[in-house]
């Protein structure tokens, strides 16, 4: 389990609109990796549209945002495009960059037992040493509070 302090697991991944970004691209800039289950569904919307709204206050401290689940990138596409998301989605489809995080959990829900992304965000340094996590995030606030703690760290 990652803790604060750790290194960021490196990684290499497809993005939306064709693109690809991994953790040497990455050096010397700050950025917050957010996973969240999946693309266009309402918890997962509401913190993009959040991430969205503030993306300004993001970029005046320097910090990339990158939204990562196991969406295709045919779904990151549409779902960059129907809300105007001004950031990176990482496809992670074979779920390595999950397990690398350790956000792939065993989740209940309704008395089913399954696998799935734990909604989990990481403040990542210009050193790719992780600053701060967020783990089980419950979206209200939570962006506002990734704010805040990117300007503790700046």
């Amino acid at each position: 389990m990652l803790e604060k302090g750790d290194l960021c697991p490196a990684f290499d991944k497809p993005t939306d609109n064709a693109g690809q970004i991994s953790s040497e691209d990455l050096k010397g800039q700050r950025f917050v990796l957010y996973f969240y289950p999946r693309d266009d569904t309402p918890g997962c919307t509401k913190e993009a549209q959040a991430f969205r709204d503030l993306i300004a206050d993001f970029k005046s401290l320097d910090v990339t945002i990158l939204g990562v689940s196991k969406d295709s990138i045919a779904k990151h596409d549409k779902f960059k495009t129907k809300y105007d998301l001004p950031f990176t989605l990482i496809s992670d489809e074979d779920g390595s960059l999950c397990e690398a995080f350790g956000v792939w959990v065993e989740k209940k829900n309704y008395g089913k037992t399954y696998m799935g992304i734990e909604r989990s965000t990481f403040l990542i340094d210009s050193h790719g040493i992780i600053q701060e996590i967020w783990r089980k995030v419950r979206v209200p606030g939570h962006v506002e509070k990734v704010l805040e703690a990117a300007k503790a760290h700046a």
